[in-house]
């Protein structure tokens, strides 16, 4: 039987001597609490202890209380009982005289008490999980990338989990043992949600959805929480909608709680937020006609473009890692007002600035959205239109981050993009931003081995070498050209 608090019996299960199967408890939801209200009362017909699936079944659903009452020639034998507590689950003997709501709510209290969060906080609660065969630093790199993407979409960080198995687990990623063990810390310390740093499949999000009731998302689902959040233009909220769209649709699957549990919140929000148990057929139309609305979208774009170019004015645009600070460079360049965070991917929708140099002359100066390694195929697709705009600048300006101590492998992802787009071969400068947290040797140093100019985005005195560099590549060299 399982019990509520007020001592209603909510459901009395029926099972075999292999053991009982728990209905799901959506009507007695975790929500913020530290337990879930209910206790468990059931028989084990040989009179033994309390088994490891009772106390699994404990942990993972947050039950007041489990008790089994033991079977002894046709009789009651003994009674046994477990609870958890802040450090675990604790077995305890059987009391008749057990004042019970007074236990369960001095337990309650002393739980959410050690939990280290203000109880008031509305954001999600997440641990960020990486299961993966690279090497030990890259997945650590990756984590902290992570961590600063979940921070960009307001969700609270409880906990990090690295795990370098011999084999991937094609069902949880890792064994399901050590799953329910992240799981278990998870609802110990709070968290309303598991972020895996690898793409998970649909099946995998089902599979792991059916061990708890807790949200489960990756990294593309969180970049794509964070371009929905981030999206301000019509382009914008037509490509973020299509992309969240195209990921979803393989994911729809009947009824299933896994994708239910994302209504609303991290994975869930947005232009595209809808019933994602909507049918496929349905799906697929707003695809369609969100398609078509990209295409005209484009071809103004396109139109735009046409007259930029026919008016012969050189276009510079700013590219380079989210968060490397080029709409700030913008904004400090052109004395104009982009919006400036510092999170990742703040700006998404393309700005565009006129910059006026010496000798009346001028260029146009456009920011775009910031790249970051393993982009979501969907996202990348989406957003290539936008990006297309690149094929006509003069000049790319590659701004990084050079206080940020994975520059390099920033700068390496960039470039791969940039191959992916046939941009490659496109004239550039690298840039090296927020050289007012590094010391004059390490500026020295870095520009040196990579050939760049460095400068401070905050500070406009340190523009001159930048600028310098613009007017040597677009005016020096049509000025060759011109002699030719």
């Amino acid at each position: 039987m399982l019990i509520a608090r007020d001592g209603i019996v909510t459901h009395v299960i029926v099972g075999d001597a292999k053991g009982i199967f728990i209905p799901s408890l959506e009507d007695y939801p975790l929500g913020r609490k530290a337990l879930r209200g209910l206790r468990l009362v059931h028989t084990h017909l040989r009179n033994e202890e309390l088994t490891q699936d009772d106390l699994t079944d404990l942990a993972l659903l947050r039950l007041d209380l489990v008790a089994a009452i033991g079977v002894k020639d046709g009789g009651i034998g003994k009674i046994y009982l477990a609870h958890l507590t802040p450090q675990g689950v604790q077995k305890t003997e059987y009391y008749p005289e057990f004042d019970f709501a007074d236990f369960i709510h001095s337990l309650e209290e002393e739980m959410q008490r050690r939990r280290l969060f203000d109880q008031t906080d509305p954001r999600e609660r997440a641990i960020l999980i990486s299961v993966s065969k690279s090497p030990k630093y890259e997945q650590e790199d990756s984590i902290e990338e992570l961590k600063e993407l979940a921070e960009s979409s307001d969700v609270l960080v409880l906990d990090t989990v690295i795990q370098r198995p011999k084999e991937i687990n094609p069902r949880y990623l890792m064994g399901e043992g050590k799953l329910k063990e992240v799981i278990i810390n998870a609802l110990n310390r709070g968290a309303t949600i598991l972020i895996f740093d690898q793409d998970l499949t649909p099946s995998q999000i089902k599979s792991i959805s059916e061990l708890t009731e807790l949200k489960v998302i990756d990294r593309s689902q969180l970049i794509l929480d964070i371009f929905a959040r981030r999206a301000h233009s019509r382009d914008g909220k037509v490509q973020v909608e299509l992309a969240q769209l195209k990921y979803r649709l393989p994911r729809l699957s009947g009824r299933g709680t896994a994708m239910s549990r994302l209504m609303g919140g991290i994975g869930g929000r947005g232009p595209g937020e809808m019933k994602l148990e909507v049918d496929r057929r349905r799906v697929r139309d707003r695809i369609h006609l969100l398609e078509k609305q990209l295409k005209s979208l484009s071809e103004a774009r396109r139109q735009r473009k046409r007259r930029r170019v026919q008016s012969g004015i050189p276009i510079v645009s700013i590219v380079g890692y989210t968060n490397a600070g080029k709409s700030t460079l913008l904004n400090a360049l052109t004395n104009s007002s982009t919006f400036v965070e510092e999170k990742m991917f703040a700006t998404l929708d393309t700005a565009t600035r006129r910059l006026r140099f010496p000798r009346e002359r001028e260029i146009v100066i456009t920011d775009t959205v910031g790249f970051i390694r393993d982009l979501p195929k969907d996202l990348m697709a989406a957003f290539r239109a936008t990006l297309e705009e690149l094929e006509d600048a003069d000049v790319l300006l590659h701004l990084v981050d050079a206080s940020n101590p994975r520059f390099p492998q920033q700068i390496a992802s960039v470039e791969k993009i940039l191959d992916e787009l046939s941009l490659s071969e496109k004239e550039r400068i690298l840039v090296f931003n927020k050289i007012d947290k590094l010391s004059e040797e390490e500026v020295r140093n870095i520009t040196a081995r990579y050939g760049a100019v460095a400068i401070s985005a905050l500070d406009p005195s340190t523009f001159a070498p930048l600028l310098k560099a613009i007017e040597e590549r677009i005016w020096h060299e049509k000025l060759v050209e011109t002699q030719v």
